[in-house]
This record gives C-alpha cells, structure tokens and sequence, in this order.
C-alpha cells in the first residue's frame, strides 16, 4: 500500500505539493490525475526517494522508501523512460539493475519477451523509439516482482497494441493484489483501465472516487428514440421532464430516469426504440474539476 500523509513540497518561493494527502490500496489500480504541473510526478519522486518533502510523509509498505533494504522486491518505478544509458542493450540494461538484488538471467529474459522486446533484447537502446524504451521501463519496474508499482505517464510514446497491452498488463497485477499507482492527464485512457480515481491541482487532492462514481456523478441526460417522439415528450413533459427534441425521432430528457421514462412509455403503449443515460464525457469532467487549478491553457497564461 502507498500512503502520503500531508505531504508539502516548496522549491524555493514554488509550492508543488500543498498537504496532499491520499491512500493507494492493494487489489486495484488508481488513477493519479491533474494538469501538466498539478504535482503528479514531484508526488510520484518524493514517493520514492528522489525528492525530499518539505514537510509529511510518504509511506509504501507503512516505511519510507529509503528504509526499504531491497526496493526493487517491494516498489517497482517507471518515473522517466528516457533516463537509460544509450549504449547498453535492453538485456544488459536490466542486468545492471538485477545485479543488486541477485535477480538471475532467466528472470530478465522472462520480462523481455513479457514486454515484447525479446527480439532486441540485446540491440542498443539508443536505437529504441519512446514505446520501446517504455517497454524497457515498465520490465524495469517489474525486475523484483514487486506488490508495488508506481508508473508515470506509461502509455506516452505506445501505439494503439500496446496502450492495450498496458491496460490488461495494469489490470492483471491488481488482480494479483498488487498496489498499482497509475500517473497521467489522459482522461480518456484512464477511464478504461483505472478502479479508483485521484484528480490534484496545484499540488492539492481535487476528488477522490471511484471511476464508476465520477461518471455517474457527471449523468447529463437520457437519450430516448421513439417513432411517437412528440407524443412521448408531452407526456413527460406532464410529469415534470424537461424535454429538447432531437433528429431521428429523439429525445434528450432531464428530471426523469430511465425507470421513469419506461414505465410512463409503457403506460401509453408507446414504442421505445433506444433508453440511453448519458454522461458528460469523462474529460469535461476532468475539465470542470481542474479549472480553477491550470497554469496554462490555449490563449496564454492563466494568472496566478
């Protein structure tokens, strides 16, 4: 499990984390969201050791990260695909790290084939696009074969295979009871393949939900087809729905659910061809949630 608790960051006159405080549990994977410059990634590094917290604390496994004797058993990172010797191959990349935790070659081999880079397994990562050094990453976070794992902004760089490939990679170690912290400003890849959800900006925890939660919190309205469309949206109408008409004999109704809608529909033998709920996309939710918290947006700075 990872656990921060008030966790306060200053770079000089800069205040990047503000008392963020939040749980990551085992058996799920959670989406930490925010603009660029929300504090996901300073978050992510004081985590793990590489940035100190002005004030708070950040806990994996109820330690700090530099009182974990063996790290790469208990946390596996992926904070910067680039940050990788470009000489080395992809083998002996992972060699190097192996060396310290006596992890043997056939375990390296293992992830190399489980990444998809078996076939340039000993080619020079100079030579690697950013969806292959990704790969790398993610198989360098793995090495230990760790319950906790921390990726920042993964999917960068990965075509529409392996963005999928992510996906179900993410699912199957939370459904192995693994902690799975997952960084990134892309709602939309977020909404297929988190459980639960932590949206910050400017450095302060803006929501914390589950994903299913967050859409149904954004419900807009319902979408109703019908070949008597005019004569359902009087009746609607009549119990207190408001009702917009749309093409193709549709309807766009608030102020009653599906339930509702139905039964009413039912009652005067009406034919329903379509009962959809709908939801304000999971971005404009994002959007709406942020706004008061980005730095930059198109048409110039947001003043600060």
């Amino acid at each position: 499990m990872i656990e921060v608790r008030e966790l306060t960051k200053r770079y000089g006159s800069t205040l990047a984390l503000d008392r963020l405080s939040f749980q990551a549990r085992p058996g799920r994977v959670t989406g930490f969201l925010g603009p660029n410059g929300a504090g996901k990634s300073t978050t992510l590094r004081v985590i793990v050791g590489l940035h100190g917290s002005t004030s708070g604390v950040a806990l994996v496994n109820g330690r700090r990260y530099a009182e974990i004797s063996r790290p790469l058993y208990e946390v596996g990172t992926l904070l910067d695909a680039g940050a990788v010797h470009p000489g080395r191959t992809a083998f002996n990349q992972l060699a190097c790290l192996a060396r310290g935790h006596r992890i043997g070659s056939s375990r390296i081999s293992a992830l190399l084939e489980q990444v998809g880079l078996r076939d340039v397994a000993h080619k020079r990562i100079g030579g690697f696009s950013l969806g292959m050094r990704q790969r790398l990453g993610i198989a360098a976070a793995l090495l230990g074969d760790p319950g906790v794992v921390l990726l920042d902004e993964p999917v960068n760089g990965l075509d529409a295979e392996g963005i999928r490939w992510i996906r179900d990679l993410m699912r199957t170690l939370a459904s192995e009871g693994r902690t799975v912290l997952l960084s990134s400003h892309l709602m939309s890849e977020m909404a297929q393949t988190v459980d639960h959800v932590l949206i910050i900006g400017r450095g302060r925890l803006i929501a914390e939900t589950s994903m299913e939660d967050l859409a149904r919190r954004f419900h807009r309205d319902t979408l109703v087809r019908s070949p008597r469309h005019v004569e359902l949206g009087r009746i609607l109408q009549g119990a207190g729905a408001s009702v917009s008409y749309g093409p193709r004999s549709s309807l766009a109704v608030t102020g009653a659910d599906t339930a509702t809608i139905g039964d009413l529909a039912a009652e005067h033998r009406i034919p329903v061809h379509e009962l959809t709920p709908r939801s304000a996309t999971l971005e404009d939710v994002y959007l709406e949630m942020t706004d008061e918290t980005a730095d930059y947006r198109a048409g110039g700075r947001k003043s600060l």
